[in-house]
């Protein structure tokens, strides 16, 4: 399987989880949620400062139907950790340096010359040589 392929399937499946198993996730609270409300301390909780913001509680604002709203949810979530790690890879990914077409020639001569004095040394190590 191709590498293209396969990020192409590991894409779709993490949208079809994200959308449709979404909505099968529990919607018992969090374990830091069970034990505030088991100790009596949940009370003094406060909200986030991203809870009015547009997919706050894995919910979509604006969005009635809970199903359809959670999954819309998990997508953009996918969708937006795609992006974000694209750019990331994009931006520390390793280049090939830059040569000039004047420093080609020079810099290919040196590399021929390398691998020569490489491949003797490695005919003048091997036993028999």
């Amino acid at each position: 399987m191709s590498s293209r392929r396969f990020f192409a399937v590991a894409l779709v499946v993490s949208l079809v989880l994200a959308g449709v198993a979404s909505y099968y996730a529990s919607s018992h609270p969090d374990g830091l949620e069970h034990v505030a409300e088991q100790t009596g301390f949940l009370h003094t909780a406060e909200d986030s400062a991203t809870a009015d913001s547009p997919l706050a509680g894995y919910q979509t604002s604006g969005v009635d139907d809970s199903r359809v709203s959670g999954g819309l949810a998990g997508v953009i979530g996918v969708v937006v950790m795609l992006l974000l790690s694209t750019g990331l890879f994009w931006l520390v990914r390793r280049r090939e340096p830059h040569v000039d077409v004047a420093d080609g020639d020079r810099e290919n001569g040196e590399n021929a010359e390398n691998a020569e004095n490489s491949e003797n040394a490695q005919r003048s190590h091997r036993p028999g040589a």
